[in-house]
Order: structure tokens, then C-alpha cells, then sequence
């Protein structure tokens, strides 16, 4: 059990974090889907507001860093009109990551209108406005993918017509039919907030309240039970769709799309018509491609800095933003893991995540932590 002393403070498109190199704006993308124009909008925003790239978060959102002060406002009426910004009093509670390419390739069931029907649901309640930044829905199509990252109320597909409820890593013996899944999440969600208001809590997360998963659980009637599920590994690289298209995945090194990668999946998704996933592992999934594109999307993206290899030393790697965007970093964290995959001088093999100082902020549960002291580099500390 954690005991929070305030509410949580998460950013958002609106409620922005002043950072040392000006504020930053959190953009929530409900299971990672964007379409082409929502892209477009994204990107022009990048280099008119802010410092010309988007950055990619763990829970499928995108970041606009160096923002003006001045800026937020029309940061807002663009996203507003492209529907990225629903409600302002919603919008640092949309946290859903959904499996990658659901429906389309691999899942027992496609999870895609499931992550809509809660987003609607969520966003006409007005007592879920709030729920935490920090709380995390996650909803999983059978694969395994997203269980694993430590949602507060989540799905995960057993069978084409059985979704179960999880709460913090815990079973509860609630399913529910596609169709109504999003109700159960929905439900799950207001007993996470009646439990902690019982409890006189400010929580941000499920695992933070006195036998949180047991007593939400047993508000909706279920019992609580650890859950022991193997995750699948991320996908990468190039996956038939069961249409016979093709999806590419590519991991974004550091996270950091830059305005030429962009300009790349902007022209892909004008070309198709489709969308972009964006996923947890700061990766981008570029669906619905005829066999003919294939080759040409993934040499202008991998020009554009893309990494389609799963055994890249990116596919290792995280960091946290590090200076000079964070006045509490002791170093270029992003500099030096960038040199340290180019020189092929990683301190450690397997995930790791590169942090300037002690919060540690955005590393990947199961990352041995690579923390800048000031003179140096110290491994697995924390």
C-alpha cells in the first residue's frame, strides 16, 4: 500500500508541465489509434508549437515538448478539432492501451470497439473525470501483449466470446461477452473510485489502496486471485494481416518520432487511407499495406530512423527525457544511450532503461536501471 499526500498531477493537452525546456503537453490516444488526419494535425502541431518531434510515451500516448507558454490554448482548439481532446475534464483520464493490430493480425477477438465503447462511456460520466492520471485500463485480445503492463482494471480475452476482468494482476471471475465488456471495464473503473473515497485515499493507481484488487473486486461481486499469464513479446518488423495485407512495426529509438518520420507515415496514411497504432513499447504499427508498398514504406521509414530488427540494441533500450529537457536529469541520458547502441558499449545486456536522476521516470517494469550519478553511470541501482 502507497499513501499519497496530493492528487495526482499527470499532464495533459491542457493542464501542461512546465519543463526546463518549456512546457510540455501529454496527448492520450486511447489504444494508440490515430488516423491519417489526426496524425496530420499532431505533426503540425509538433513543429509550429513545440520543438518539432512527438515523443512516445509507455502507455501509447505521444508528447509535445518545448511548448511556449502562450502555446497550450491553440494546442487545444487544433487537437479539439481533430478529436483528440473529447473533454477537457476527461482528458488525463483516457489512459487505454489495447493490443497491437487487434483485429487485423493474431488476437481471439478484435478489442478495437471495446476500447471505443469505453472511451464513450468514459467520457459521458462525469464522476470519471476523476480517475487518476496514472490509472491505467488496459484491454487484451488473448495474445498476452498488454496484460502484463500493470493495469489498474483490464480484459483479457479467453475466448472469442469471454473477456475477463483483471484488476492490478489480479482475476476476479467476471466476464463479460464483447459487447459488453466496456460496461465491465466501465464498472470497474467506479468501484476503483468508491474504494478509494471509502478509504479517505488519493491513490493514483488500483495496488496503492489497503487490499485494493480484493475489495474492488468484491464490490462488483467477484474475489480476487493473482493471475500467472506468460506475455507475448512486442511485436516487430513486417506481420501478415489475415485480409493478406501487411502491417509493419517499427520501434522508435528513444521514442522520438522526428519530423521526418512524420512527414513518412503522414504520406502513408493520405496514400491507404488508414491509420497508425502507436504502442507501449514506443513502437509504430503501420497496418493495411498492399504487398507492393511494402518494401518502399519500410526503406523511407527506416531512412527516417525506424528499426524493424527485434534484435536491434533498440529493442533494449529506454530513457528518460535527461537534460537538457529536465532540470532534475544529471545528464544527457538520451545522448549517451544513443552512443552507447552506436558503439555497441551497452553496460548491461536485456532491457534497461537510462535515467537521469532517482524518479526514474517512464521505465518499463522488468528494466535493469542504467541511473546518471553525476560522475557517471550506476547499474541496477533501486
Amino acid at each position: 500500500m502507497t499513501t499519497r499526500d496530493r492528487a495526482d498531477a499527470c499532464p495533459g493537452a491542457v493542464q501542461t508541465h512546465r519543463a526546463a525546456d518549456g512546457r510540455l503537453a501529454r496527448v492520450r490516444v486511447p489504444g494508440g489509434l490515430l488516423t491519417g488526419a489526426q496524425l496530420l494535425v499532431l505533426a503540425q502541431a509538433a513543429v509550429d508549437l513545440a520543438d518539432g518531434a512527438l515523443e512516445l510515451t509507455s502507455r501509447g500516448n505521444v508528447q509535445l515538448r518545448g511548448l511556449a507558454d502562450d502555446a497550450p490554448p491553440e494546442l487545444a482548439r487544433r487537437l479539439h478539432g481533430a478529436g483528440l481532446l473529447p473533454s477537457e475534464a476527461h482528458e488525463t483520464a483516457r489512459n487505454v492501451v489495447a493490443s497491437v493490430l487487434s483485429g487485423r493480425s493474431g488476437g481471439l477477438v478484435d478489442v478495437r470497439p471495446v476500447v471505443r465503447a469505453f472511451d464513450a462511456g468514459l467520457l459521458a460520466d462525469p464522476a470519471l473525470a476523476g480517475l487518476p492520471g496514472r490509472f491505467l485500463v488496459t484491454v487484451d485480445d488473448g495474445r498476452g501483449d498488454v496484460h502484463g503492463l500493470g493495469g489498474d482494471v483490464g480484459l483479457v480475452t479467453e475466448a472469442p466470446d469471454a473477456l475477463a476482468l483483471v484488476l492490478a494482476g489480479h482475476g476476479t471471475g467476471l466476464r463479460a461477452a464483447p459487447a459488453q465488456a466496456a460496461g465491465l471495464l466501465l464498472r470497474g473503473a467506479h468501484a476503483f473510485l468508491a474504494e478509494r473515497a471509502a478509504q479517505a485515499s488519493q491513490a493514483w493507481r488500483l495496488h496503492e489502496l489497503a487490499e485494493g484488487p480484493a475489495r474492488v473486486a468484491a464490490r462488483l461481486g467477484g474475489t480476487a486471485a493473482p493471475l500467472d499469464l506468460d506475455p507475448a513479446d512486442p511485436p516487430v518488423g513486417s506481420l501478415e494481416q489475415a485480409d493478406g495485407r501487411v502491417a509493419l512495426v517499427g520501434l522508435v529509438p528513444l521514442g522520438q518520432l522526428t519530423a521526418t518520420a512524420l512527414d513518412v507515415l503522414v504520406q502513408v496514411t493520405a496514400a491507404l487511407g488508414s491509420e497508425v497504432q502507436l504502442t507501449p513499447w514506443r513502437s509504430v504499427a503501420v497496418p493495411d499495406l498492399p504487398d507492393e508498398f511494402v518494401d518502399d514504406v519500410a526503406t523511407a521509414l527506416h531512412h527516417a530512423g525506424l528499426v524493424f530488427d527485434a534484435a536491434s540494441p533498440w529493442a533494449q533500450v529506454t530513457a528518460c527525457a535527461g537534460l537538457p529537457g529536465c532540470a532534475k536529469s544529471r545528464a544527457d541520458v538520451r545522448a549517451d544511450a544513443a552512443r552507447a547502441v552506436a558503439t555497441r558499449s551497452l553496460p548491461v545486456e536485456g532491457p534497461q532503461h537510462w535515467a537521469g536522476c532517482e524518479r526514474r521516470c517512464g521505465r518499463p517494469a522488468g528494466s535493469v536501471d542504467v541511473l546518471a550519478t553525476g560522475q557517471g553511470y550506476e547499474i541496477g541501482a533501486g
